[in-house]
């Protein structure tokens, strides 16, 4: 009998459900959990789908490094990558600087690298942040390092889809500029979510608990996508896997 699914197994399978139709998917250095969405999302559609893992030594084709990123984003030739940050808020503004008035923060993080330009060109970009509290999803971050949205004469083919996070799922309207709640993840309630966010978001009068994967999708992201997230994350893969 199949073991019960781990939270960070049915975020992978989740995630998966977002990527139908896109041919290519990278993730960034430090994304296990979305490149195990990727991966899976290429064993249920097929070859056909590229997946490009910046944190792993064989699951990308570049050949200067991270910078080829840049260069298949400005072309048009990534569907879905991922952003995480220090701070969200509602309108999908992220924060990497640090917290506190700019320039002499209290606290000051890694930075924004190229995160607005990716957020800008990459037509779905998903956030991800497995810390899910007021201090992480604010109502307004202290420093916008990628913008969630623009002028609406400002050429932007990228930009925000969904936040999930270790609570929820929310979807991202970006006609209303904010996030809907899309599914409870178990254990969690309309409650709790509200009170672990700090920005205002939408809801439908029923929201469903987010799926887990069935039994042959869960067999497959316990043997061939563990399999593949051990060689850029095995302490991930030896922690959730075994």
């Amino acid at each position: 009998m199949i073991a019960e699914c781990r939270l960070e197994e049915r975020l992978i399978y989740t995630i998966c459900g977002l990527l139908e139709g896109i041919e290519h998917i990278a993730t960034g250095m430090a994304s296990p959990i979305p490149a195990g969405a990727a991966l899976l999302r290429r064993e249920l559609s097929g070859a056909s789908v590229r997946v490009s893992v910046l944190a792993s030594r064989r699951l990308h084709a570049f050949t200067d490094g991270g910078s080829e990123i840049f260069d298949l984003a400005a072309q048009g030739r990534i569907g879905a990558f991922f952003l995480s940050g220090g701070q969200i808020d509602g309108q999908a503004n992220v924060n990497l600087v640090g917290v506190g008035e700019y320039p002499r923060m209290d606290v000051r993080w890694s930075g924004s690298f190229g995160s607005s330009f990716l957020y800008y060109l990459i037509p779905k970009v998903i956030l991800f942040r497995l810390e899910h509290t007021v201090r992480t999803l604010v109502e307004r971050v202290d420093f916008v390092s990628a913008p969630g949205s623009s002028d609406p004469d400002l050429y932007r083919p990228g930009g925000p889809y969904a936040l999930i996070t270790n609570r929820c799922l929310f979807m991202y309207d970006q006609t209303k500029r904010c996030f809907t709640l899309a599914s409870l993840h178990p254990g969690e309630s309309i409650e709790s979510v509200t009170e672990n966010t700090g920005f205002e978001f939408d809801r439908p009068d029923i929201v469903s608990t987010t799926t887990a994967p069935p039994a042959d999708v869960l067999r497959l992201i316990r043997t061939k996508v563990a399999a593949l997230l051990q060689d850029p994350y095995p302490k991930f893969a030896a922690e959730v896997f075994g």
